[in-house]
């Protein structure tokens, strides 16, 4: 078992190659259809994972497995609405924090869906993460939602409705089982949409190939499973809020690539959906740090 410090780094780590998965796929899409691409990589990703999981696929029942591919259609959906924001985006920081908010739509879903009623802190969360959006959207011609941020947060929708039913199905099938299931049912549905919507060109340069390599490689297989060994051997708080620094090195990494600009009220937009995402996975630790407390 990892120690809790040795597990936060890997984590940490993990945040950064999520961060630089963004720049990964924002520079292949450059050369590669956005659905296409998405469809290559996670069909790649998928048959990476094939070999571990194989023998354990044969005996899952197969109404399960097509079960799965339909939870992974979600997540299909998802990743499309994301990749399509990304391609017509001159802000990839500003989507990323967007996107970040998946975690605060996932117990309005449940609520919908399995009438679970979200927590109380969530009704403190939500509103400033809506100030922040707001913030966000605000131009020189006053408040108004880009066509980027309205696909962005489709996508941040589609990842939240993904959570709540893969996290039923999580109980019955095994993990790498179900990762790599998914992982095939968006790459076959990102490459029908290719194949229905998109034109791809005649040739492709080398160049475009290895950010597509670094994407499938660094961005997806390396990272997921680093993440899997960093959350083995940390607290479900501390990985939670460790998970938070992704758009906050998403943010870094597009000032520093693409140089792109950060008015005071985006930054300020930024600020309050990450302090909304803090005071809802910081609620837990610091109500057992109290505890603690209380116990001395």
């Amino acid at each position: 078992m990892l120690s809790e410090r040795r597990a936060s780094l890997i984590l940490l780590v993990v945040t950064i190659l999520a961060a630089w998965g963004w720049i990964f796929s924002k520079e292949a899409i450059q050369g590669l259809p956005p659905f296409g691409f998405v469809g290559l990589r996670f069909l790649v990703a998928s048959l990476c994972l094939l070999p571990f999981c194989f023998s354990k696929i044969k005996k899952v029942d197969k109404g399960d497995l097509i079960r799965a591919s339909g939870v992974g259609s979600l997540l299909s959906c998802a990743l499309l609405f994301w990749i399509y924001a990304m391609s017509v985006s001159t802000s990839l920081g500003e989507g990323a924090f967007i996107m970040s908010l998946s975690m605060l739509i996932v117990p309005l879903v449940a609520w919908v869906l399995f009438k679970q009623a979200p927590q109380r802190i969530f009704w403190i969360s939500m509103p400033i993460a809506v100030c922040g959006l707001a913030m966000l959207s605000l131009g020189g011609v006053g408040w108004q939602l880009s066509p980027s941020q309205i696909w962005f947060l489709l996508a941040a929708v589609f990842l939240a409705l993904h959570f709540n039913v893969n996290s039923r199905y999580a109980q019955r099938i095994p993990a790498l089982v179900l990762t790599c299931v998914q992982l095939f049912s968006v790459g076959v549905i990102a490459s029908i949409a290719s194949l229905l919507k998109e034109t791809w060109p005649a040739s492709i340069p080398m160049e475009i190939w290895v950010w597509f390599a670094l994407s499938v490689l660094v961005a997806t297989s390396l990272r997921y499973l680093m993440q899997t060994l960093g959350q083995k051997g940390a607290s479900p708080a501390n990985a939670a809020i460790i998970m938070i620094l992704e758009p906050v090195w998403t943010v870094v990494l597009s000032v520093v690539w693409y140089h792109e600009a950060m008015p005071a009220h985006k930054i300020m937009g930024c600020a309050l959906i990450l302090a909304s995402l803090l005071i809802y996975r910081g609620a837990q630790p610091l109500r057992m740090w109290l505890r603690k407390k209380a116990h001395r």
